[in-house]
């Protein structure tokens, strides 16, 4: 699993190869777990416990330009969400270094 462009589909494999469970089921799993984080990030905050905090983040709209060519144009507004990890993650992976 070291492949920088992870899919949804590598992940299930993968835990379908570590845990022996069916390739549907695992697909089931990770369908699940997806849904119930986005259902609590509409919330605005979501938090798991030593894994990291997700927020819901909204964008006004702004002017943008295309660096090619130059032509500017307008960027509609959006929500967005950033992650941050948990101490414990972050702790974990600055030793590793």
């Amino acid at each position: 699993m070291s492949n920088h462009k992870l899919k949804k589909k590598d992940i299930i494999n993968h835990l379908s190869n570590k845990t022996g469970f069916s390739i549907n089921f695992s697909k089931k799993l990770i369908n699940d777990l997806v849904k119930i984080i986005i259902d609590n990030i509409k919330d605005d905050n979501f938090n798991l416990k030593n894994i990291g905090s997700f927020k819901l983040l909204t964008k006004s709209e702004r002017l943008g330009r295309n660096p090619k060519t130059g032509d500017e144009y307008i960027i509609s507004k959006r929500k967005s969400v950033s992650f941050n990890p948990s101490k414990k993650i972050s702790k974990y992976l600055n030793n590793l270094l």
